[in-house]
């Protein structure tokens, strides 16, 4: 009885000190391989969303360029050197130069038919339209000088204002002149057509057309500086420069 205990005893030592190597193995084996599962390897495999950087340093996806573009250097801004705005329009400095020339034409044929006292040509001598009637009137001289030697003067000077060179003088005292003189023109012209309607009972197609012109380039000038202000004119030429294509 005693010696069967003893020796179970023996079996039951020796089977558990060859039992437990094994569990051993398998705990550590269980161990070993939850330690590799929750610890991936230096360099493996980056977690999604970003990208792997030598040494194992991951990369979001914010650090990258959008859009795939590459990284853009410091913008540069283009300036160009665009013309300053300018004054009246070369149609406009030409129609008043034209205007004025047909003013002086008209002038200079008054002033010789006045100091040769002959009679105007093509203009009624009866009726409303009577030349010889107007230009021999007493209104014809104003503080004793010819009323059609004052309109040459006037018209000398307004062929040179009103040039294109005038228009593109950049001294604003040139373009207060022009104005200046313009307001004196048409109320000089006011006083005429007064004294012909008025005081003569006639008219004179000349000084009518004279009328005309100085009203007309009064309006333009009074525009001119209405529109573009005291500014020089663009320069105008008969044929216009290419647009490059």
């Amino acid at each position: 009885m005693t010696a069967s205990k003893s020796s179970r005893a023996r079996n039951a030592r020796a089977a558990a000190q060859a039992g437990a190597p094994t569990g051993a193995a398998r705990n550590g084996a269980s161990g070993g391989t939850a330690v590799k599962n929750a610890s991936p390897a230096r360099g493996g495999p980056a977690k999604p969303g970003g990208s792997a950087k030598p040494g194992g340093t991951a990369t979001r996806d914010r650090d990258r360029p959008r859009n795939g573009a590459a990284a853009r250097g410091p913008r540069t801004i283009e300036v160009r050197d665009e013309p300053a705005e300018r004054g009246p329009a070369p149609w406009l400095q030409i129609a008043t130069f034209v205007l004025a020339l047909a003013g002086l034409g008209v002038s200079i044929y008054l002033t010789i038919a006045h100091f040769t006292e002959s009679a105007l040509a093509g203009c009624s001598e009866s009726g409303l339209v009577n030349c010889t009637k107007v230009t021999t009137s007493p209104q014809s001289y104003v503080f004793g000088i010819p009323v059609a030697v004052l309109g040459l003067a006037f018209y000398v000077f307004a062929v040179v204002i009103m040039s294109p060179w005038a228009w593109r003088a950049s001294r604003r005292e040139i373009h207060l002149a022009r104005i200046a003189s313009l307001v004196v023109g048409i109320g000089f012209v006011l006083y005429l057509v007064y004294a012909e309607l008025f005081t003569i009972g006639s008219i004179c197609l000349y000084c009518t057309s004279v009328h005309v012109i100085t009203f007309l380039l009064f309006v333009l000038t009074a525009f001119a500086a209405a529109a573009w202000g005291l500014k020089p004119g663009a320069p105008w030429k008969l044929v216009p420069d290419r647009q490059p294509e």
